[in-house]
């Protein structure tokens, strides 16, 4: 059987061609060298919007940053491929930075924001009513649309207006995940063990879909969060 192909596929196996051929053109080895291994210095925790691909808006090219992009850019420790991709990244690849980017109009926040007034405690709250709590997507957004709920209490913006509102969550939501991953052993021990001059630092971004930038949120973590874990695991072993 013989299925006819959508033009945008065609168009990117046709754009696939001409880039290969420009790469080759302007560096030739580097298709060579890229199937000796693969050496990223960057692990890049996105969302999986299509119009935030890391490698274009960064201007870096294949084999420079590992990838895990979920809906809302989220770090979950239930999450075994983004744990798996962590581990892989930290471990195996040592990379030495690893990046939380959130962008402009985010839907998932969004989507997020408007389940939160009708979450009902006790309940896993439902974030698209066309799916329900107990779904695969249901499930993922769910811890999402809570952290959002909290996060509209602690800043006293439940009166604000949603276009207002939006903007503050994304970045806070960036913020909330950067904390979420300081707190995995992943990063803890790395935190810990390694040696000076390969340390590795946690950062968190916003992406503007508007204008194509890129914004430093001034989100960083590094080694020197160690003393202040080391604090609270004996304040818990107390």
């Amino acid at each position: 059987m013989t299925y006819c192909q959508h033009p945008s596929i065609s168009q990117m196996l046709s754009g696939n061609i001409r880039w290969a051929e420009r790469v080759d053109q302007t560096n030739p080895n580097f298709f060579p060298e890229s199937t000796r291994s693969q050496t990223p210095h960057t692990l890049w925790i996105g969302c999986g919007d299509s119009r935030v691909p890391e490698t274009v808006i960064t201007g870096t090219r294949p084999g420079d940053i590992f990838v895990n992009r979920n809906i809302g850019n989220q770090v979950q420790f239930g999450d075994e491929n983004l744990m798996a991709t962590l581990v892989f990244a930290v471990h195996e690849l040592g990379v030495r930075d690893v990046i939380v980017c959130g962008h402009t109009y985010c839907g998932a926040v969004n989507a997020s924001f408007r389940a939160s007034r009708s979450i009902i405690p006790g309940r896993t709250p439902i974030t698209l009513n066309s799916h329900a709590a107990d779904s695969p997507l249901g499930r993922f957004l769910a811890p999402l649309t809570t952290s959002i709920a909290n996060l509209i209490t602690s800043l006293q913006i439940s009166s604000v207006a949603e276009e207002e509102a939006i903007p503050i969550l994304i970045r806070e939501n960036v913020k909330v995940q950067v904390d979420n991953l300081c707190e995995t052993d992943v990063v803890k021990n790395a935190w810990r063990n390694r040696p000076q001059g390969q340390e590795l630092t946690i950062h968190g971004w916003l992406y503007d879909v508007g204008t194509g930038r890129i914004q430093d949120l001034d989100i960083t973590r590094g080694p020197e969060q160690v003393p202040t874990l080391h604090r609270s695991a004996e304040k818990d072993a107390e």
